[in-house]
């Protein structure tokens, strides 16, 4: 058995004359779409840098990030917006209070942080996703000069989202940026003069690298048996405004990757997932049979005996 309960993430703030008396001008429902795009979109980011080893998202991503409003407040219109989180019935006997996706948190923190040091005209967070820009860019699009969209979590002070706001995401938007990098490629190129190399991730998409002599070794071996041995790379890489990684300026670590060693499968669900699914699909007429002092007595029912 599942129970669902709704939890308050975030609140957007409408206002303008077409916003008064807590009315929501429908045109405006393209803004909500909007924003639920941009935390999606942020939370997966945020998800593959704490994830670097895996390519696919949990299977249940889209469903922990997904935000709703069920009601419409005063001021001059303001729409909390909630997520839905499913949880198994046994939380309630181990006395667990179900939280919200990490990812979903983070996003919104980050989102609100860019825009308010956007309105600020400050720099931007280290974890703002700089490839990303062009959609944070866009909100608002559908607001007249005299509207405002603001939104904050609870205790924080609104980050406004207006003509000027977006005009300066939209230089940002512009500029190369800089980034963590996280591939693996083979080295087909190499300059040990002027250390540099040229690693492919497939058979048209490349970037130049430049190492230190320490790590020398490690390219050249990658080199000569290119054949053989795929280069891992972590860094920090210059990219174009459209996100495509130009180049990688500074190394952190190189690691040769032999085509016959095992490769973790980045594709298998992760084991909580695998929980979840197997406890969603147990009948809730099973739910039901245990126990209700099953916290109290969860030794008697797992190892029998009398109890002290």
């Amino acid at each position: 058995m599942m129970t669902k309960q709704w939890k308050e993430v975030v609140r957007l703030h409408f206002h303008g004359e077409r916003f008064s008396d807590h009315a929501l001008d429908l045109t405006a429902l393209r803004e909500l779409e909007h924003f639920q795009k941009m935390v999606a979109e942020t939370a997966k980011v945020i998800w593959r840098r704490t994830n670097p080893g895996r390519e696919r998202l949990p299977s249940n991503f889209e469903d922990r990030t997904r935000l709703c409003f069920r009601t419409i407040e005063d001021g001059s219109t303001v729409i909390p917006l909630e997520v839905s989180i499913e949880e198994p019935v046994q939380l309630d006997y181990l006395d667990q209070e179900p939280e919200i996706a990490r990812e979903l948190t983070e996003a919104v923190d980050v989102i609100y942080r860019v825009f308010r040091a956007v309105h600020d005209n400050t720099q931007l967070p280290e974890e703002c996703p700089k490839e990303l820009l062009p959609e944070y860019a866009r909100w608002g699009e559908s607001l007249s000069e005299n509207d405002a969209l603001g939104f904050a979590q609870r205790g924080n002070h609104p980050a406004q989202v207006a003509k000027l706001e977006r005009q300066r995401l939209r230089e940002l938007a512009e500029q190369p940026y800089e980034d963590e990098v996280n591939i693996t490629g083979r080295v087909l190129e190499a300059d040990v003069r002027q250390r540099k190399f040229q690693i492919w991730l497939d058979e048209r998409t490349n970037a130049f690298v430049t190492f230190t002599e320490e790590q020398e070794s490690e390219v050249t071996t990658a080199l000569k048996e290119h054949q053989f041995v795929h280069l891992a790379v972590r860094g920090h890489g210059e990219f174009t405004p459209q996100g495509t990684l130009k180049r990688i300026i500074n190394v952190d670590s190189l690691k040769l990757v032999r085509d016959e060693d095992p490769i973790f499968d980045s594709s298998a669900p992760r084991i909580e997932d695998v929980i979840a699914k197997i406890a969603k699909d147990v009948p809730d007429e099973e739910w039901d049979r245990l126990p209700p002092d099953l916290t109290d007595r969860l030794d008697h029912y797992l190892y029998g005996g009398e109890e002290e």
